[in-house]
């Protein structure tokens, strides 16, 4: 009865005229920037913290949340037509729908992905509805040992489930922990690492990070690729409704994919990634039917499948982040940065002080879902059309869009010169095959991680031995420990490197 009363609340709050404007703005312009080869929903929502300053905290989360969605949507168009995924968690996608686009079946494989997009989104936001608030309980229980204890097996996760080198990974989390102490010091009011640069001892802007290594990055990063690479199939895309058989072949794909990556979405680093890669895997391990395309040829469950998969997965993914505070991907880390500039403190205390924030973007999940199939399907064309716009007519609009943001948020071109520094170190990661996400995840937890353990171990007066005899902690540190021993077994290493080497 408590959960239809919160939906209520939530739909009540959903449905005002201001929220589901700004629900439908954050669709419309994430499926735009998706849809743009190279940009994903990270760098659509780091170039946009900038915007959210003006507004109040729910509308504000509920577009970030549309651009989230709709940024999904929009990769798994790029992935189709032109085989160029907007984001890590559509790659797989591009293998059986790019090649279902060669054979002049995109529209079935974009309808594919749109409404098994949809359904899944859908089973992820009940899902949230109904287990945030028995895990905000658990919540409560935690104290500043397992928030700890939690964080490493948060960053340990990130790095296990992150794509490539482990030792890479390693280093970028340590990279984006050692960022987040440049700050003045809580207790004693001294400046850290600052260097006497007056600008440094608030510390790094989190949005000048974010955009730097993410936006302007990614722009740099795209600009490198030869535009002749890029094929793009405006005149084949006839037909856009699937067939009956292939309703047929699809549904039991979407209904797979949906259970995995609801629950592949929860872990910490990457869930919609793993959910899209884990699906794929166990289309192939289906029998399909006499006949069948096969996969890698333009098979329908290989779209479906890891579609519902990553974005059941995404929607999952907003579980820990709104019920713990912790953020298990680097689209979550933007999320909790929002909260933040907003004065919200992420956590299980968001449900109980802000109910209408809570339980309204739970229910602008559902209005996302639902704008995004009414305006995806249709507007095919026009994405298309979008897609034969030359990338150098693009990005200098993006570019000065970005750094008009990155100056207004203090009026400071320190701002500026700081988010060009991260720009080109967000290149340099590129070039060197770094994933980035770990960075950010660190910078995040950081600090967060430090106050808890300083808090911990006041609290205990400075025995360690806490965080290993209270029951929560040392579990999480238990789970923490066995997932570093599991991720080195040779056969799970060798298996592990496999896995992403499909995704390169």
């Amino acid at each position: 009865m408590d959960l239809i009363n919160n939906l209520m609340l939530g739909f009540g709050v959903a449905f005002t005229a201001q929220n589901l404007l700004y629900a439908f703005f954050g669709s419309v312009l994430g499926t735009l920037i998706g849809v743009l080869p190279g940009l994903g929903p990270v760098a659509t929502i780091a170039m946009l913290l900038p915007s959210i300053y003006a507004l109040d905290a729910t509308p504000a989360l509920i577009m970030l949340a549309g651009i989230y969605y709709g940024a999904q949507y929009g990769g798994s168009t790029t992935a189709i037509l032109i085989n160029v995924p907007g984001e890590s968690s559509s790659v797989v996608t591009a293998i059986d729908g790019y090649a279902m686009a060669r054979k002049g079946r995109a529209g079935p494989a974009l309808a594919a992905a749109g409404l098994g997009s949809f359904f899944a989104g859908c089973v992820g936001t009940v899902i949230i509805a109904a287990f945030a608030p028995p895990l905000t309980e658990l919540a409560f229980k935690f104290g500043p040992a397992e928030y700890f204890s939690l964080m490493v097996l948060g960053l340990i996760g990130a790095v296990v489930l992150a794509s490539g080198s482990l030792v890479k990974a390693i280093a970028m989390i340590l990279l984006g922990l050692l960022l987040g102490q440049i700050n003045t010091d809580v207790i004693s009011g001294v400046p850290r690492y600052s260097f006497d640069i007056p600008e440094l001892t608030d510390g790094i802007g989190f949005v000048v990070i974010a955009m730097g290594i993410f936006g302007f990055g990614e722009i740099i990063t795209n600009l490198g690729q030869p535009e002749e690479n890029r094929e793009v199939f405006t005149k084949d895309v006839t037909g856009l409704w699937p067939t009956w058989q292939d309703f047929k072949d699809a549904t039991p794909a979407v209904l797979r994919g949906t259970a995995l990556g609801s629950i592949l979405g929860v872990l910490p680093g990457g869930g919609a990634l793993l959910a899209s890669f884990a699906a794929y895997t166990l289309e192939k391990k289906m029998r399909g039917r006499k006949g069948e395309v096969p996969f890698g040829q333009g098979n329908i469950r290989g779209v479906a499948g890891p579609e519902s998969a990553n974005n059941a997965g995404a929607q999952t993914s907003f579980i820990p982040m709104l019920t713990l505070g912790i953020p298990p991907n680097a689209v979550m880390a933007l999320m909790v940065g929002a909260m933040t500039i907003k004065g919200i403190q992420p956590g299980p205390q968001v449900m109980t002080s802000n109910p209408q924030l809570f339980w309204g973007l739970i229910a602008s999940m559902w209005v996302g879902n639902l704008m995004l199939v009414i305006l995806n399907l249709p507007l095919i064309g026009i994405w298309i059309k979008l897609l034969t716009v030359p990338y150098r007519f693009l990005f200098p609009a993006i570019v000065v869009f970005c750094a008009i943001g990155c100056y207004t948020l203090n009026n400071s071109s320190f701002d500026v010169y700081m988010t060009a520094a991260f720009t080109l170190a967000g290149y340099g990661f590129y070039k060197l095959g770094c994933e980035p996400a770990p960075l950010l995840l660190g910078f995040i937890l950081g600090p967060m991680m430090e106050e808890n353990l300083r808090r911990a171990l006041l609290l205990s007066r400075g025995d360690w031995s806490t965080f290993a005899t209270r029951p929560l902690s040392g579990g999480l540190l238990l789970a923490a420990a066995l997932m570093v021993v599991v991720v080195m077994l040779p056969s799970i290493k060798n298996k592990r490197e496999e896995a992403f080497q499909e995704e390169g």
